[in-house]
C-alpha cells in the first residue's frame, strides 16, 4: 500500500479539524494556544503535500516562513499565557482583559 498525497491531505484536514474544534470548545488559554499551533502544522503539511505533488519548492518556502512566524508567536504568546496562568492558575480566555495596564 503506497502513501499518496491524498493521505497527507486527509491527515492535514483531520489535524486542522481537531485544532479548530479544540480552539472553539476549550477555554483554557494554554490549550487554545496549542490548538492554534496544531492548526498551523496542519497547514504546513498541506503546503508540503502540494509542493511535492506539483514538484515546486514554493510550498516548502511558505512552510519555512510559517515556521518563522510560529516561532515568534510562541515566544510572545507563550510568555503572555504563562504570565496569565501564574497570576490566576484557573484562568480562562476571558481573563486576558485583566492584563491591561
Amino acid at each position: 500500500m503506497e502513501v499518496t498525497d491524498t493521505w497527507y491531505l486527509v491527515l492535514s484536514a483531520l489535524l486542522f479539524t481537531i485544532g479548530a474544534v479544540g480552539l472553539l470548545v476549550r477555554r483554557n488559554p494554554l490549550v487554545m494556544f496549542m490548538c492554534v499551533e496544531l492548526m498551523l502544522n496542519a497547514v504546513n503539511i498541506t503546503f508540503v503535500a502540494f509542493a511535492n505533488a506539483l514538484d515546486d519548492l514554493a510550498g516548502q518556502t511558505a512552510v519555512f516562513f510559517v515556521l518563522v512566524v510560529a516561532a515568534a508567536e510562541v515566544v510572545v504568546g507563550l510568555s503572555i499565557v504563562v504570565a496569565l496562568m501564574r497570576r490566576r492558575p484557573n484562568a480562562t480566555a476571558d481573563d486576558i482583559a485583566e492584563l491591561r495596564g
